[in-house]
């Protein structure tokens, strides 16, 4: 007995000029061998011996075995180059003689030849091997990562409502929110973030800046409310004591001083006499 899409060991049952017919240690007479061809069976194999292969159909649409390991197995996530595109559909190299078939139906945007994405492993209902960039299901929500852990993911999928969805290690359910998702980004990019909180569930909010990064937005956002409050001006600046800006802002002196250049270089207040003032 084996299992179609999965690597495992098997033993030799025979040797024939087109190669070792495998099968499972315990299978009886009755089961029907699988052909691992000649070039791939290691010179000295004997009857009895285990060998890994991994189990997929051929061009013939044949069952076979491979001592080949592809790049992704049955359930698991990867990224792999489109080698060419049909009008049905998409073919990926994932390592195998046989290129793998990625349906159209199974394709979630437009593909460019020699381009990677993300691709997922299922067997459809032809009982083949077949590739889907519907990722989603495959994503797993037990991630070892906890707050302010970064992490290595792929954007697999953008809703411009939301946010970039992300494939973490290619195996863990992540998110960027909209909010945090700054500057431009496209489906199939790799990118570092910060685990910023990890769900009931398990999913992962995730963010592109680091926790710096974002202490200096809330404290231009409390400095922008605090100057709008006063008629759009507040009588702070470089030069003010940290006493006076912790009273007002709560806020330290070296806290306000990032604030305040970044709100300036953003455009959205000037200096004046004694302080700043909003745009």
């Amino acid at each position: 007995m084996f299992n179609i899409g999965e690597m495992q060991k098997l033993e030799i049952k025979r040797n024939t000029s087109v190669g070792a017919f495998l099968n499972s240690k315990n299978s009886s007479r009755k089961d029907e061998d699988i052909l691992l061809p000649k070039k791939e069976v290691p010179k000295d194999a004997n009857i009895g011996d285990e060998i890994e292969v991994f189990i997929y159909r051929d061009s013939k649409d044949r069952l076979i075995a491979t001592t080949r390991k592809p790049k992704i197995t049955l359930g698991e996530i990867g990224p792999l180059k489109v080698v060419d595109i049909t009008r049905i559909g998409a073919f990926l190299d994932w390592g195998l003689e046989k290129d793998l078939f990625l349906p159209f139906k199974e394709q979630t945007m437009k593909l460019e030849k020699g381009r990677e994405y993300l691709i997922g492993l299922y067997i459809d209902k032809s009982d083949r091997l077949c590739g889907t960039m519907r990722i989603k299901d495959f994503l797993r929500s037990d991630s070892p990562y906890k707050e302010n852990d970064w992490v290595k993911g792929t954007i697999y999928s953008i809703n411009e409502e939301i946010g970039a969805f992300v494939a973490v290690d290619n195996k863990y359910e992540g998110l960027i929110p909209k909010k945090e998702l700054i500057g431009v980004y496209v489906p199939g990019e790799e990118v570092n973030l910060r685990v910023v909180n990890v769900k009931e569930d398990g999913k992962l909010d995730l963010s592109l800046r680091d926790k710096a990064y974002m202490e200096i937005d809330k404290d231009a956002e409390t400095i922008l409310s605090k100057a709008i409050r006063n008629g759009g001006i507040l009588l702070l600046n470089d030069y003010s004591h940290p006493r006076e800006i912790r009273k007002e802002l709560n806020m330290s002196k070296s806290a306000f001083k990032k604030a305040v250049g970044r709100l300036l270089k953003e455009g959205k207040i000037k200096f004046i006499e004694d302080g700043i003032k909003v745009l």
